[in-house]
């Protein structure tokens, strides 16, 4: 039996039209929370495709590791893409705190760990057991 995962919709996740700040203002709040435990951010960008689905990307170097991160924008049942982009933004910059908060506990490759990004361009959280177990060696051994 094949479960299909419900669609979830901007309007039902937290801040959804509870900001007054831009997309962003949001993004330069994560940028700033990265620099601030002296990450360095390589890029940024927001794109979407012909279907409509959009997304916020991240990418940072903390130390010498570099990190990836890509914010899906959900869909607004009622049509509020702009609400759905802000709300998108600042979960992002949310995430991004609370890892930061994280990395001053336990460092910052234990707070992004899914962030990093391997060698075949993949996020960690974006590999295939095969993938990521094919990486573990390099990972183990610290070498960029």
């Amino acid at each position: 039996m094949t479960l299909t995962p419900k669609t979830v919709y901007a309007e039902d996740v937290p801040y959804f039209q509870t900001s007054q700040s831009s997309a962003d203002t949001w993004i330069d709040r994560a940028k700033a929370e990265i620099i601030g435990i002296n990450g360095k951010i390589n890029a940024e960008a927001f794109g979407s495709d012909a279907t409509g689905r959009a997304a916020f990307m991240l990418s940072f170097n903390i130390g010498n590791e570099l990190y990836k991160v890509i914010w899906p924008v959900l869909q607004s049942k009622l049509g509020k893409d702009k609400a759905a982009k802000i709300q998108s933004a600042t979960a992002l910059y949310h995430d991004i705190k609370a890892r930061v908060v994280s990395a001053k506990f336990l460092g910052a490759r234990n707070a992004f760990f899914g962030y990093m990004l391997l060698d075949n361009g993949q996020t960690v959280s974006q590999a295939t057991n095969a993938d990521f177990m094919a990486q573990i060696p390099l990972l183990m051994s610290g070498k960029e």
